[in-house]
């Protein structure tokens, strides 16, 4: 499994609204047990601190959905089994989004 991969939600009571889950987590720490990875949303409720870096939206197998960054977490690296995309290309955005999450900026 590789940075920017895109799995199905592993929680399936949440896939209506966040259907896929993105991985940030450098590849160098490939031998933890757990990912960091940031949710992809089919529609964010409009939030007046939401700005389009930190919540971009990215497309995956062509339906665009929005990274919600600031709702990343662990998740257990068994829990995600077959990739579906990958971000790698739209990688300055989530990056972008980290920053934003982290400095305010």
């Amino acid at each position: 499994m590789a940075q920017w991969d895109v799995y199905p939600n592993p929680s399936p009571r949440m896939r209506e609204v966040l259907p896929y889950v993105v991985v940030v987590q450098s590849d160098l720490l490939g031998g933890l047990g757990t990912r960091l990875v940031a949710p992809l949303a089919r529609h964010l409720s409009t939030h007046a601190g939401l700005t389009t870096r930190l919540s971009p939206t990215v497309n995956v197998r062509g339906e665009p959905v929005v990274l919600v960054m600031q709702e990343c977490a662990p998740v257990d690296a068994r829990t995600l089994r077959k990739p579906v995309a990958s971000l790698r290309e739209q990688s300055h955005l989530i990056v972008g989004a980290m920053d934003a999450v982290i400095s305010g900026v």
